[in-house]
């Protein structure tokens, strides 16, 4: 969304702070619009259906709805949905996850694309992925920033750390499992890993 739509945005969530229902609707509206194809992407890729996707967008309006006092309008509005709605993704792939995702059993260049920050994602969105990748044990950091920064193949990272592609594969997922938990700590700004 450009500039006029985070003004757009502006615009909307303040005039429904100050009472005005349309400006809500609009707002949310809006918001539908911006969050669910991002999230329609990252879910469906993890093999999600779409019932499952739209329930996300669903939960992610209604943070947004129970949430709206946190927004400062000191700051921009999109960094603001973007952390809630990636918050609810990543939320989500972890409940629906431990039912239905098999990590095991998928390549992980395609886990490593979760990873890669969206088109659009500001610098200091990216800069906190990297200094939450930083804050990993040594080969699981190399490995997740070779993967998902980099977009190095497994055989690729396996040669520069000459190790298996077996233990490139183990120190990926320890290491996802790990970011995973790191998101999860007070003041980490989950908006970067989704």
């Amino acid at each position: 969304m450009d500039d006029d739509g985070e003004g757009r945005l502006r615009r909307t969530i303040l005039a429904a702070r100050n009472g005005d229902a349309a400006a809500y609707a609009t707002f949310l509206g809006e918001v539908t619009k911006l969050v669910r194809p991002a999230i329609w992407a990252r879910l469906m890729a993890m093999g999600f259906g779409p019932q499952e996707v739209e329930d996300v967008v669903q939960e992610t309006l209604i943070a947004l709805h129970e949430k709206r006092h946190t927004w400062d309008e000191r700051r921009p509005v999109l960094p603001w949905v973007r952390a809630i709605a990636r918050h609810k993704t990543i939320d989500a792939a972890r409940h629906l996850g431990r039912r239905r995702l098999r990590i095991d059993g998928r390549p992980v260049e395609d886990l490593a694309e979760l990873l890669a920050a969206p088109d659009g994602t500001s610098h200091t969105a990216r800069m906190d992925a990297v200094t939450l990748v930083a804050r990993l044990p040594k080969r699981e950091r190399g490995v997740v920033a070779a993967l998902a920064f980099e977009g190095l193949a497994v055989s690729a990272v396996a040669a520069r750390f000459s190790i298996a592609e077996s233990a490139v594969r183990v120190a990926f997922h320890r290491g996802l499992a790990r970011l995973a938990r790191l998101a999860e700590e007070p003041g980490t700004v989950k908006e970067t890993l989704v």
